[in-house]
């Protein structure tokens, strides 16, 4: 009986090792965590089919700039039929691709983010709970324009109309591409570039000129 046990003793013992030692090496193969060097937040909403990848780039910019964190928020669309804090399954796994994307892009940027999943009945009630729960200094937000994702016109004038802050609004061009290929995988990342303006990048804060809202 003691042999025994002490053989069960052995057992666990080098188990326990083994366990520990690959924790300890998935833990070393992750990146260290970037941590902000300011209190800034910068909101950069998206939703299914429209991350564009200069709206991000220019994100990524703006949060190294200003040394903020970056909050990239998915706006899920949840039916009149449901509870608004219902499980969308479909919704939440095409988000977290989209995800893991931005915040690849980011720790390769070395900025800190804060991924969220918003809700609303429309993309315009998610924008609404977006600003109105979440902590940010400025918003980066994509337009739509022909041949590129991002929000219609409507909702980047009432966001104009009702956000808090500064807002920044990209409109890319023709060639823009999503931040996903077809497929629905990530695409590998680019490096980003210094902090600078690029052409069709448009900041308006609340003292400047705004866009008649619906």
């Amino acid at each position: 009986m003691t042999i025994v046990l002490i053989v069960v003793v052995v057992i666990l013992a080098v188990a326990v090792v083994a366990l520990g030692g690959a924790q300890l090496r998935e833990r070393l193969r992750r990146p260290p965590a970037v941590q902000a060097t300011s209190s800034r937040r910068i909101l950069f909403p998206f939703v299914t089919g429209a991350l564009s990848q200069r709206a991000l780039d220019a994100a990524l910019r703006l949060a190294r700039a200003d040394g903020a964190t970056l909050v990239p928020i998915f706006l899920a669309q949840v039916s009149l039929d449901l509870p608004l804090d219902s499980a969308l399954p479909r919704q939440c796994s095409m988000a977290m691709p989209l995800l893991e994307t931005i915040e690849q892009r980011a720790t390769e940027a070395g900025v800190p983010v804060d991924s969220r999943i918003g809700r609303g009945r429309n993309r315009r009630h998610a924008l609404r709970q977006a600003i109105a729960e979440e902590r940010f200094d400025r918003i980066v937000i994509a337009a739509a324009s022909e041949g590129a994702p991002g929000f219609d016109a409507d909702d980047v004038a009432w966001l104009i109309d009702n956000a808090p802050g500064e807002i920044v609004v990209l409109r890319p061009s023709g060639d823009d591409q999503s931040a996903l290929d077809g497929a629905g995988s990530p695409r590998r990342a680019k490096p980003v570039r210094p902090p600078r303006a690029r052409r069709g990048e448009h900041s308006i804060s609340r003292g400047g000129e705004t866009a008649r809202s619906r």
